[in-house]
Parts: C-alpha cells; sequence; structure tokens
C-alpha cells in the first residue's frame, strides 16, 4: 500500500529531524528491540524523574522505517508522564509517522517494544515514583484468560487500572507461545492491556529468575531432589517485584489471576484455598507471608473457570478461549532432561539401578531422568511394580523397590517456615492438587502422617493446612529409611 501525501509528509519529517537521535545512549535504562531475525534494531532510552519522562532518545540501525519509528517514540513520551507513556502502542507510533504501510508498521512494533522496555527498566530500578491514588490496583497480567478476567473485574469495578508483565525466561530451545513469561508473553500481554486501556509495564527479571530459580531447579536435580520452581518463584522473585511496582505507581493493592483466597483469623491475612478444588493454586502461594497478603487480591478465588471464560467472553477479550499451559514457564515445549542438557552444569551419566540391599537391576542413562515415586520408564523387570525409592547423586545410584517399600509415615522438612503456631497444621499436602493428610508437627524438622502415604519426592513442598487456610511451609528432605 502506497503512503498518502500526509503519511509521506510525517514520515519524511522524523527522518530528516529526527528526535534524540543518539540522546541518552549510555542511559542505564535502554529497551532494544529486532536484531538480527528481522535486520532491524531500535533502541530506546529514557529519562524518568518521578512521574515523567523528562527526556529520551533513540539509535536505529536498518530500514529509514527503523529510525523515523524511534524518532517518533520519542516524540511520543519526552517530557509526558509516565503512565501516559506506558499507555503507548504500535498503533500509536505509526499514527504519529502518519501511518505506515503494512511492512513499514513492523518498524513501529519494534520502537513501542524498546520504548516499554526501557520504561520498564527505569520502574524495575525506582525510577518511577507516582503519588498513591486512591482506588489504584496494579494488575499482574500474564496474556492468559484469568489475568485478563482479573483486570476486567477490576475496570468494571471503576478502579483505576495499571498493568504489569513479568519477563523471566528468554530461550530459543522453548516455546515462548506456550510461556507465561517469554518476550513473545510479554508482547501479547502488553497489547490486550493497551487494548482494554490500560497502561503497561514491563519488567525484566531474567537475571534474577535465572539467580533465585532456575539454577537451584538445575541445582537441586543435579543433588538428586526434585524442586518446586513454582512456589520458590512465588515466594522470592514474582511477588516482591510486583508488589514494589505497585506502591512505586501509586497502587495500594495488586491483583492477580491466581485461584486462591484472602483470609483474616484475627492475627492476619493467610493465603485460603480456592473455591473450585480442580483449579486451587494455594499450594504454590504457601510462602506469601501476612504483609504481603495485606496488599495482594485473588479475585477469581471464589470463582470456577467456566464462569471465568465466561466473563472474559462478555467483555470481548480476544483471550476467553485460550488453552492453559500446563508446562513449567521456562519448560514450555521442552523436556526436563533436554533443558537440563542445554544449561546445566552437572552432566548427566549412566549409573546403576539398585534395590535397597544394593544390588544392581540395571542401568540408567542418569539419575536426574527420575524421582522419586516415579514407576514408569524404570526400564527394570520384576515380578512385580517398582518404584524409585531414592536418588543418591553422589554414587549415581537410583534405588527402586516395591509399593510396600514406597510407604512413609512421616515426612523430613528443612527449613519449615510457620504462619500460625505449629499445632494449627493439623493437615499438610505433598503435592500440588494433592489431597490434605491428616498430621502432626513434630518439633522443627518432621511431620508425622495419620496414615502411610507413598515416598514424596525431596525438594517438594509440604503446605501445612488448617482446614482450608495455608499456615505454613516447609521443604522435603531425602527420608532416612532407604
Amino acid at each position: 500500500m502506497a503512503p498518502s501525501a500526509t503519511s509521506a509528509s510525517a514520515l519524511r519529517e522524523h527522518l530528516e529531524f529526527p528526535r534524540g537521535l543518539g540522546a541518552l545512549e549510555r542511559s542505564p535504562h535502554t529497551g532494544a528491540a529486532g536484531g538480527a531475525a528481522c535486520g532491524d534494531l531500535i533502541r530506546v532510552s529514557v529519562q524518568v524523574d518521578g512521574d515523567r519522562v523528562v527526556a529520551a532518545g533513540f539509535r536505529a540501525d536498518g530500514c529509514a522505517a527503523a529510525r523515523a519509528a524511534g524518532s517518533a517514540a520519542v516524540e511520543l513520551v519526552e517530557g509526558r508522564g509516565v503512565l501516559a507513556a506506558a499507555a503507548v502502542t504500535p498503533q500509536a507510533v505509526a499514527a504519529e509517522l502518519g501511518g505506515l504501510s503494512p511492512a513499514a508498521s513492523h518498524a513501529a512494533e519494534l520502537a513501542a517494544d524498546a520504548l516499554h522496555r526501557a520504561l520498564g527498566m527505569a520502574a524495575r530500578d525506582g525510577a518511577v515514583t507516582l503519588a498513591p491514588v486512591a482506588g489504584r490496583t496494579l494488575v499482574a497480567m500474564s496474556g492468559g484468560v484469568d489475568s485478563a478476567a482479573a483486570a476486567q473485574l477490576a475496570l468494571e469495578a471503576g478502579e483505576d487500572v495499571v498493568a504489569v508483565t513479568l519477563e523471566l525466561w528468554s530461550d530459543p530451545g522453548t516455546d515462548g507461545d506456550k510461556s507465561c513469561c517469554s518476550p513473545q508473553a510479554v508482547t501479547g500481554a502488553r497489547a490486550l492491556a493497551h487494548r482494554m486501556g490500560i497502561p503497561h509495564f514491563t519488567l525484566d527479571l531474567r537475571e534474577r529468575f535465572r539467580a533465585d530459580v532456575v539454577d537451584d531447579f538445575l541445582a537441586g536435580y543435579a543433588g538428586g531432589s526434585t524442586p518446586n520452581p513454582c512456589v520458590r518463584c512465588n515466594g522470592l522473585v514474582r511477588f516482591d517485584a510486583m508488589l514494589d511496582l505497585a506502591g512505586r505507581v501509586g497502587a495500594g493493592a495488586l491483583a492477580t489471576g491466581h485461584y486462591a483466597r484472602i483470609a483474616e483469623d484475627g492475627d492476619g491475612p493467610l493465603v485460603r484455598a480456592g473455591a473450585e478444588a480442580a483449579k486451587d493454586q494455594s499450594y504454590v502461594l504457601a510462602r506469601l507471608t501476612g504483609d504481603e497478603l495485606a496488599r495482594l487480591r485473588f479475585p477469581l478465588g471464589d470463582m470456577a473457570k467456566p464462569r471465568v471464560r465466561e466473563l472474559a467472553e462478555a467483555a470481548g477479550l480476544p483471550v476467553a478461549r485460550k488453552p492453559e499451559s500446563q508446562d513449567l514457564c521456562f519448560l514450555a515445549g521442552s523436556s526436563g532432561p533436554d533443558f537440563m542438557r542445554r544449561h546445566g552444569t552437572t552432566p548427566q551419566r549412566a549409573g546403576s539401578i539398585v534395590d535397597r540391599s544394593g544390588n544392581v537391576l540395571g542401568r540408567h542413562d542418569g539419575h536426574q531422568r527420575f524421582t522419586v515415586g516415579q514407576r514408569r520408564g524404570i526400564g527394570v523387570a520384576a515380578r512385580e511394580p517398582l518404584y524409585v525409592l531414592d536418588k543418591d547423586a553422589r554414587s549415581n545410584r537410583v534405588v527402586v523397590g516395591t509399593r510396600a517399600e514406597l510407604g512413609v509415615r512421616s515426612v523430613a522438612v528443612d527449613p519449615l517456615v510457620l504462619h500460625r503456631p505449629a499445632a494449627r497444621g493439623t493437615s499438610v499436602r505433598l503435592r500440588y492438587h494433592g489431597p490434605a493428610l491428616a498430621c502432626g508437627v513434630r518439633g522443627q524438622g518432621r511431620i508425622a502422617l495419620e496414615r502411610e502415604v507413598a515416598r514424596p519426592a525431596p525438594g517438594q513442598t509440604a503446605c501445612l493446612m488448617d482446614g482450608d487456610l495455608v499456615v505454613g511451609w516447609g521443604t522435603m528432605r531425602a527420608t532416612t529409611d532407604v
């Protein structure tokens, strides 16, 4: 499509007199988009002082449209409020140029993405500080239906909504379209927020996520355990960063699309299980503290999934029927062993499969491929089914036995973190979506079970419950009876 005279004039203006070309190149708050795949690369830098973008600059490599789009992005945000800048869309960049042909609109998308990455850097580093506003809510948006429904409910309640998406992982070996925290998820969530009229911030926490979650996951498997990265991410990375941003943008609360509730028991707020047992996510929120919960809202906690989809459909949200991702965010589209081969520092080595007496029954290709409690894929023929009882990383042995040998009546936990007195922990969930088992806390490191259960995997979370309230959590360690 040929550009109109008005379009050509605006484009020429930005090409001949580019706004902010080369300015702020050394700013730590710089975002980049594009690269080798498309041949165009745009870098946008911002200087934020409190609630305003006081200066902006850009650098572009590639086609003329990329240079013009970078200039247009600077024109749109320099001197404007931070929230206005956070609402800039690729369409706004294109409109600033008088409209672009379909081919050149790609440059507007790159410029907008680079701009939002720069704003996200400023927000993450504390340069953004907005005064508190009554009724303002920060909503965590992943690009899926649940977070979109949470945002829609806030809008319908008349709240002043700001959105945030965390970029936690980028890996060409995984499927970014199936992840909630990939670059693709970020751009999708941002576009959805802007479609809903909501300013959006992107927080790039990839280094922190790698250090606090992925490295722990890899070290755990190398050491013979099976870590629970979702519980760790929620407790150490995700909510810390979003609650900090909520305060900086003047929001009194952070809302997410989790299927959980918050209850007051007279001593402060606690996580409460969601109303729909099949969707309940209280287990992965077990590490949240009372101070954090006081600023959190889970608007979907009393709802069932079909109702959430109906709400999104009624609002015309394009993600109303979007399928749910079933993978860990950083494993999307990849297997655990493949991921560990690409990113782990401990090689997977062949070793022995033994029984409890040490008799060799077979061989394995790496103990990291096995999980305590596993039955399928062991590769050893026996008169009755065999299960993984233990893994010894030092000797590189996998210990197997019968179902009877798998049973335990207690689990060791370290650490054990209590939100309420230990006596309140009358049941425990040993697996995500697992049943609550009657129990009692014995000392600071052992949870005694009322009945025998299959041995849980070391590294997983034990979620202590008082009815449907989460009153503590612990990381399970290897049992000593194998």
